[in-house]
């Protein structure tokens, strides 16, 4: 790329997707089986009762979905909550929320890894798992050099094919509980019933173990506000991403509570029951409900599934990357190049494929817990900087419709998220609190002993 005087100027991302590209990779990034990976895991922490954490989970997602279209619309940067924070509370807090985003970011595409060896080893035991790891890496490395769209078009059968195996599955457990069978031989005298509300919430439920649940849930909606970091590549951003943030994020929950519903009812007890390893049920559920070819068919899509998530998860993380180095927050040569071939963050999309390759190391409920952690500090600050940029510093609190948009939602979805706080793992914060202690004394030096704010990129007028 050149410009009139004939010398080379800087690449640039390219508006190139528009609303059911950014839905389709959001989904893709959601990956709605991941319902099977995790249901014994939220079974466990909830008390069996894992609808009622999606519902949780989907109504402090809902709330901040709407906190991220508000930032969208003012600040149309990849960067996501990082940018939202540095222009709306201060560049120090904005560091942080990116550097602790960062986490969350740059280990999603792991789970995926970590997900597609789990299947892949219960079709072939005999191979080592490194040859998985590898091969896999490279693969979601190389999709995601061609570039956003291409991304979008690779992920959007794979995600009809998904819905498609969910609802089959869905029908297949319904057809059973109406039969008078669940997992333990009959309903007769079954804790649940087919359409109780008792999966909801019974006389013996508390709520503590439902937010337990639901702050692990973060994780199946992560991809809801990764879409936001694709705000530089999508055409009429303030209008569309909003619009594509909320119904990705509504349209999984639903899929979600649906499904785990008809599932909590067939599964109703301890899940170390039904399952070898809690931590990765979705071979042993699909076995128990569709049988061995059943089980062996969805895996070999599982395995493809997972891989469309990583991809678009590996693209939000290069991105946020990107946003950080042309900040200058982080070197700015490696993490804010653009090729001026293929217009990505090509240097950062190697470098993320890099770092999962240590999914070969790593376990599937660490990863899980550590991620909720960097969620949990995203969501928690777009909803804060709303409230800082619109009703403190725009001073938007003239009327009630301004009120209720800039002050009462994103205050609804800030406290949804404390209360996930109250309940996150100890792994979780314990981990998270070690990444936020090396962010902290990086940016001591990066500011000369916080003399200064971080550096940012003046791409935004400050004025409302």
């Amino acid at each position: 790329m050149t410009n009139i005087s004939g010398t080379q100027s800087a690449a640039k991302l390219q508006k190139t997707l528009g609303l059911w590209h950014i839905i389709i990779i959001g989904l893709a990034y959601i990956q709605p089986m991941t319902l099977f990976d995790t249901f014994g895991l939220v079974s466990e922490e909830s008390h069996y009762h894992v609808p009622t954490s999606y519902i949780i989970a989907l109504i402090a997602i809902l709330f901040t979905s709407i906190s991220y279209g508000h930032m969208i619309r003012r600040y149309p940067s990849s960067g996501s909550a990082y940018t939202y924070a540095q222009k709306s509370i201060h560049p120090n807090v904005g560091f942080m929320v990116g550097w602790s985003s960062w986490l969350d970011y740059l280990l999603s595409p792991m789970v995926n890894i970590i997900l597609a060896v789990i299947y892949l080893e219960a079709l072939f035991p005999d191979v080592n798992h490194w040859v998985w790891v590898v091969g896999l890496t490279a693969f979601m490395t190389a999709v995601n050099l061609r570039g956003a769209r291409f991304v979008a078009n690779f992920n959007g059968l794979i995600v009809l094919v998904q819905l498609a195996v969910i609802a089959y599955f869905t029908w297949m457990v319904y057809s059973l509980l109406a039969s008078g069978i669940n997992a333990d031989g009959t309903l007769v005298n079954a804790k649940y019933q087919l359409w109780s509300l008792e999966p909801f919430w019974n006389e013996l439920t508390t709520l503590g173990p439902l937010i337990t649940g639901a702050t692990l849930l973060c994780f199946s909606f992560t991809g809801f506000d990764s879409l936001s970091s694709l705000a530089e590549e999508t055409k009429d951003t303030e209008k569309t991403l909003p619009k594509a943030i909320f119904l990705t994020a509504l349209f999984a929950g639903v899929i979600f509570i649906i499904s785990t519903y008809f599932m909590q009812i067939y599964f109703p007890n301890d899940p170390k029951t039904y399952f070898e390893d809690v931590a990765a049920t979705q071979p042993d559920i699909l076995q128990a409900v569709g049988g061995v070819a059943f089980k062996t068919v969805v895996l070999y899509f599982a395995i493809v599934t997972v891989m469309a998530s990583g991809i678009s998860a590996h693209a939000g993380v290069s991105r946020l990357m990107y946003v950080m180095g042309r900040d200058g927050v982080i070197n700015k040569k490696i993490f804010g190049h653009i090729s001026p071939k293929s217009f990505t963050p090509s240097y950062n999309i190697l470098i993320v494929g890099a770092v999962a390759l240590t999914a070969g190391f790593m376990d599937l409920d660490i990863v899980i817990s550590m991620i909720s952690f960097g969620a949990l500090t995203a969501f928690t600050f777009v909803n804060l900087s709303v409230i800082s940029r619109y009703a403190l510093r725009d001073g938007r609190t003239k009327n009630i419709k301004d009120i209720l948009s800039f002050v009462v939602i994103p205050m609804c979805g800030f406290l949804s998220i404390f209360a996930m706080w109250l309940e996150i793992e100890e792994t979780a914060l314990k981990f998270g609190l070690w990444w936020a202690m090396f962010g902290i004394l990086y940016l001591g030096y990066k500011t000369k002993g916080f003399k200064q704010p971080a550096p940012q990129h003046n791409e935004f007028d400050d004025h409302p």
